[in-house]
């Protein structure tokens, strides 16, 4: 098995990619570009289980790399392209990467990545014959080699791989702890994609078009929106870069039958103008995750589209989809729905047995779907998996009479901005080190466009040289993804803490929903 081989029985003329331009990649055409570009990796030195980073947009070239890597049997580690150097080189040493493909979009980083890890990094177009070549200061290439993924004469064969072979190291938050490498094997995605298709109203056809919209690098766009469409030979079309009005004219100019998102792309398609009276007439299902689905948005959703909206759960280390609703069903606003076929949910208390029906519990999930581990992590990976396979999400839910999960809180300190995962510490270890902070606190505050907004409670060593929030912002823009940065800065002479030193983010969050410090923002 590989989880590349998804796209190879699917007819040749059929679209595989659709550009915003209305410019169409067929299937055969991606089958040409990918065995090209495997070959040529191969030539390169790549090996099975090498780790390959990908550094791309949502476009030919990121998809193309990925199916490549995963053809030569290596491990794809795709990138947010919006992260600065900084950000990736912390995340790249963790991996011991062997080469970095980037796409047009990442050239202007290219260059400084390859000083900044010594990495060997080479940019791909995407295009058949998929081909490659270094950046400046690279080691000299030959020509790209054309290859006919059609003909079995020249294709190289897709490299076999176990179930438990890995696939894909995905930067999350993780269920605990700081960021980390999630590790996704081939039986790991691939038996997602068919859970998920095996769920009432959730099915894919081939003839469907898929708003491709979610970040590749993250695991909603990578194996939803894209594995779920190249698993039964449907089209994605692309939008490069979210602009909710041109978005909504894309969905109708492309009669986009299926449109996947975070709670803050439906709520802004909502209130974006469009050229067509009717752009989501040839949608026939839109669906929610990432982050939580608030009713204001749904019901929005439904008065301007009379489409309903509804909602899933997941995680990347379920790779993700765990519950969605069903979409013959009216189902509640506020629920998550059930369990997709093949995965088990349990709600466990305090105590550690299962929740009583109606009471809290925190979600705990197991299925083929239910990643092995965190890379090189073995601490934080017996801290998310019990020794009999069980994943703690370290989300809290309760089941109601009709069998849907909502979900009713968090155990983890996670902050999830606009369906990206943001942990706390991350953010704090960077404030930490600017010589004007003695020591920061970080939370989620609400907010009504993102989810959730990021703020920084600091404590300066110098109040008479005080740092600024406009300095503090400065300082995380060259570190961090501009998602992890804080929104809003509130000083405070000292941060709570229990009588073991742990820090108190809930007294935070209290103080936060009611203020006696000046916010700066």
């Amino acid at each position: 098995m590989n989880l590349a081989g998804i796209i190879d029985a699917h007819p040749a003329d059929a679209p595989a990619l659709v550009a915003a331009s209305g410019e169409v990649t067929t299937y055969g055409e991606l089958r040409r570009a990918v065995a090209a570009l495997r070959s040529r990796l191969v030539d390169e030195g790549i090996k099975a289980d090498d780790r390959v980073a990908i550094l791309s947009a949502n476009d030919a070239a990121f998809v193309v790399s990925y199916l490549a890597v995963l053809r030569a049997g290596a491990v794809a580690v795709p990138l947010n392209i919006i992260s600065p150097p900084a950000e990736l080189q912390r995340q790249l040493a963790q991996v011991d990467v062997a080469a970095i493909l980037v796409g047009p979009a990442g050239k202007h980083i290219a260059g400084a990545l390859e000083t900044l890890t010594g990495d060997r990094v080479l940019q791909v177009t995407g295009e058949a014959p998929g081909d490659v070549a270094p950046t400046a200061g690279a080691v000299e290439a030959d020509a790209p080699v054309a290859v006919d993924a059609d003909d079995p004469e020249e294709a190289q064969p897709v490299v076999d791989r176990r179930p438990d072979e890995l696939a894909a190291l995905l930067f999350t938050a993780g269920t605990a702890g700081a960021p980390r490498a999630a590790m996704l094997t081939h039986g790991n995605l691939l038996s997602n994609l068919d859970q998920v298709q095996r769920h009432p109203g959730r099915a894919i056809e081939a003839t469907d078009r898929v708003l491709g919209v979610l970040p590749l690098s993250h695991i909603f766009g990578l194996n939803v929106v894209l594995g779920g469409a190249f698993y039964v030979g449907a089209s994605i079309v692309f939008v490069n870069r979210f602009e909710p009005a041109r978005t909504l004219d894309l969905i109708a100019e492309h009669q986009v039958t299926i449109v996947l998102g975070a709670p803050t792309l439906f709520a802004a398609l909502t209130a974006a103008p469009a050229a067509s009276e009717e752009p989501m007439a040839s949608v026939r299902f839109a669906y929610s995750g990432a982050a939580p689905l608030s009713m204001e948005v749904a019901d929005a959703w439904q008065k301007r589209f009379g489409l309903p909206l509804r909602q899933g759960y997941g995680l990347t280390e379920a790779s993700p989809v765990v519950t969605s609703m069903v979409m013959d069903e009216p189902g509640r606003p506020s629920s998550i729905g059930v369990p997709i076929p093949g995965v088990d949910v349990q709600l466990i208390d305090d105590e550690g047995d299962e929740a009583l029906a109606g009471d809290p519990g925190e979600i705990w999930v197991r299925g083929p779907n239910v990643f092995p581990g965190y890379w090189h992590d073995p601490d934080a990976t017996a801290a998310a998996l019990t020794p009999d396979g069980w994943l703690r999400t370290g989300d809290i839910a309760v089941v109601g009479d009709d069998g849907e999960l909502s979900i009713v809180d968090r155990a983890k300190d996670l902050i999830i901005v606009s369906g990206f995962n943001v942990y706390p510490a991350e953010v704090e270890d960077v404030l930490t080190e600017h010589p004007g902070v003695t020591e920061v606190a970080v939370i989620g505050d609400a907010d009504p466009y993102r989810g959730e907004m990021v703020h920084a409670f600091v404590v300066l060593n110098d109040p008479d040289r005080p740092a600024t929030a406009a300095q503090l912002k400065e300082w995380c823009g060259v570190r961090l993804a501009r998602y992890k940065c804080p929104t809003e800065f509130t000083f405070v002479p000292s941060l709570p803490h229990g009588l073991a030193g742990k820090l108190l983010r809930r007294s935070l969050r209290s103080a936060s929903a009611t203020p006696t410090a000046t916010p700066t923002t």
